[in-house]
């Protein structure tokens, strides 16, 4: 108390709880997914109110994505036809679900700004670097290559994640590495 006999009046450094609520999101996502994370565990990890997620970034969706921006910095991420990017793609979905960037490519998110954030996501993530990929082996349409090899890739991940198919949610990641691998090689011409 000062001398008044008032509480100090305590300054919110907004930066700081920006940084302290994407560290704790990434962490938590990372652990148990974006479906099995609640915004107050993200802010009690943080240490700040959990109501200033909505008010720095809008939502945990846009969190979420925001994480993911910062996961990627500026380097283009492989292919997924690269061996160790697919499988670290099988393991992260295995370990933390598809998050609003997987599902962006199925279903429409309720709030546009999320749905073209998450739709942008999934283009310079997972599309672009594909088209490319198929640009340099000379490919005709690079571009529907890509987000057909993309979309086969994601209906793997969400079904595996829907509950209708058995033995793909039993599936390991390793196990299906190849299947997968396989099917998207498929884009490419035989010989």
């Amino acid at each position: 108390m000062s001398a008044e006999g008032t509480a100090p009046v305590r300054r919110r450094d907004s930066g700081r709880s920006r940084e302290l609520l994407l560290e704790a999101a990434a962490e938590l996502f990372g652990e148990r997914g974006y479906d099995r994370t609640t915004t107050r565990e993200i802010g009690e990890r943080a240490g700040v109110d959990p109501a200033l997620i909505a008010r720095y970034y809008g939502g945990k969706a846009q969190l979420y994505i925001a994480v993911m921006r910062a996961e990627q910095g500026d380097t283009t991420p492989a292919d997924l036809l690269a061996p160790e990017r697919l499988r670290e793609l099988l393991a992260r979905v295995a370990h933390r679900g598809p998050g609003p960037v997987f599902r962006a490519a199925a279903l429409p998110h309720d709030d546009p700004v999320v749905q073209d954030a998450a739709r942008a996501q999934l283009h310079s993530r997972l599309v672009s670097p594909l088209c490319e990929h198929f640009t340099r082996e000379g490919l005709d349409r690079p571009q529907l290559r890509a987000e057909v090899a993309v979309a086969a890739f994601v209906g793997v991940v969400l079904a595996r994640n829907g509950g209708a198919f058995d033995e793909l949610a039993a599936a390991g990641p390793e196990e299906l590495f190849e299947l997968v691998h396989d099917l998207l090689g498929g884009t490419l011409p035989n010989g």
